[in-house]
């Protein structure tokens, strides 16, 4: 395990579990591990960590194994020097993460860029893992799609980046409109500040956004790996005023996956997990 503390500035109330920490290729490695049953790995999109879970892990310890990790330079994880924070690196990680904690027979539980990532690290260790919950996200090139490419020229671009490093862009705008039933307290937003409080600290959540094109090449291999996932049993739950993923793309992965429930959380923001825990919660409980 690396000997890492957790930092001073997180509130046991609101984020009440044990801050484990392991040391993967050079990267100090925050996780959360709480309960006992079957096993759920959830994985976070941008601009959050673990902390996005949080409600949901505490509505479902009692009844599930509930992991959920930090990529590096996101939440309480540090990153080794020269790490890009490029998705096809964060798929390496959470490979060996899995590899690290020898899980088998898991659910992906996955969110924004969670999907890619945790898809692709499915086609990697297919034995890892039994189920897929999937929570308005995406596994496809997005060229195509107007909204993508110009949120993807916009904050990936050299001034949104620019913004994103000096204001904390990502997380002071994006957080608030990802959330439509609620409205994120003042406490929660600084657990999202101060995750990434330093410029060089918000070079992790800079670098997405342009990926989301940019990494053309690897959203084509997980697009065309994603017919190797279909029998997987899927619960897709979905928040139906995202801004970002809409109807078509929760259709599309209904299609794919036959072998699927699909939970649509009315009203619910792009943060569905966040926006709606418990009827979050509930989807997976009663799931299973």
């Amino acid at each position: 395990m690396a000997d890492m503390e957790r930092p001073a500035w997180v509130d046991d109330e609101l984020f009440p579990f044990e801050s484990r920490f392991v040391a993967i290729d050079g990267h100090t490695i925050h996780y959360v591990d709480e309960g006992s049953g079957p096993t759920l790995l959830f994985l976070h999109g941008n601009p959050t960590w673990s902390f996005v879970y949080r409600e949901v892990i505490g509505a479902l310890r009692d009844e599930f194994r509930c992991i959920a990790l930090d990529y590096p330079g996101f939440g309480l994880s540090s990153a080794r020097p020269g790490y890009r924070y490029l998705p096809e690196e964060h798929i390496q990680v959470v490979t060996a993460f899995i590899d690290a904690l020898a899980l088998n027979g898991a659910t992906l539980v996955a969110h924004d860029w969670g999907g890619p990532i945790g898809l692709a690290t499915v086609e990697q260790r297919p034995d890892a893992f039994e189920r897929l919950v999937l929570a308005n996200t995406w596994g496809w090139p997005m060229n195509g799609d107007p909204k993508a490419h110009i949120a993807s020229h916009v904050m990936g671009g050299l001034v949104g980046r620019l913004l994103i490093r000096r204001l904390n862009l990502f997380v002071n705008a994006m957080i608030p409109a990802g959330h439509r039933l609620r409205k994120p307290t003042a406490e929660e937003m600084g657990h999202y500040r101060k995750a990434l409080a330093t410029s060089d600290r918000r070079q992790a959540t800079a670098v997405l956004p342009r990926s989301i094109t940019a990494s053309r090449a690897l959203l084509t291999d997980v697009e065309a790996n994603l017919p190797n996932l279909a029998s997987l049993p899927t619960l897709i739950i979905w928040g139906d005023a995202d801004v970002a993923f809409g109807d078509k793309d929760r259709r599309r992965w209904e299609q794919l996956f036959t072998d699927h429930q699909t939970v649509i959380v009315e009203g619910g923001g792009h943060f569905v997990q966040s926006d709606a825990p418990h009827r979050f919660a509930a989807a997976i409980r009663d799931w299973r």
